[in-house]
């Protein structure tokens, strides 16, 4: 009778061992795109901090090259030859300015890679007073 006891034991747990080898790729295929995901919103938030800064630069000077320039100086993780910057202004001093700044971010976990796109556009808009004009 003990001896049943000590193999349903064993049974169970080489049961176990193999479910978890069968479910185990899965869980890592979702971590490895949960840590995709999580580097795509910290461009984003680098891309949205970026427009900010342009439009602050643009907001008290009337020179674009300036605030394109203060624009991907603030994307410092961010690779430069895949970030586009647009600047709309208004006519004369208290008319807002707006900054556009789009980045296309690739997918660079390898594993995951085929779940997300080639390239994710990124946007991130700011508006502000200009105070030169």
């Amino acid at each position: 009778m003990l001896e049943q006891v000590h193999r349903g034991g064993s049974v169970e747990r080489a049961s176990a061992a193999v479910e978890f080898a069968l479910v185990l790729p899965l869980v890592l295929v979702v971590a490895l795109a949960l840590v995709q995901v999580g580097l795509l919103v910290k461009d984003q938030l680098i891309v949205e901090e970026s427009a900010r800064a342009g439009a602050r630069q643009a907001a008290v000077s009337i020179d674009d090259a300036s605030a394109r320039q203060a624009a991907i100086d603030a994307a410092v993780s961010l690779e430069p030859d895949r970030l586009g910057v647009s600047i709309s202004r208004g006519e004369g001093g208290g008319s807002p300015v707006t900054v556009t700044v789009v980045f296309h971010a690739p997918a660079s976990v390898p594993v995951v890679s085929w779940l997300f796109p080639s390239a994710i556009e990124l946007t991130g808009t700011a508006i502000m007073r200009q105070e030169a004009g």
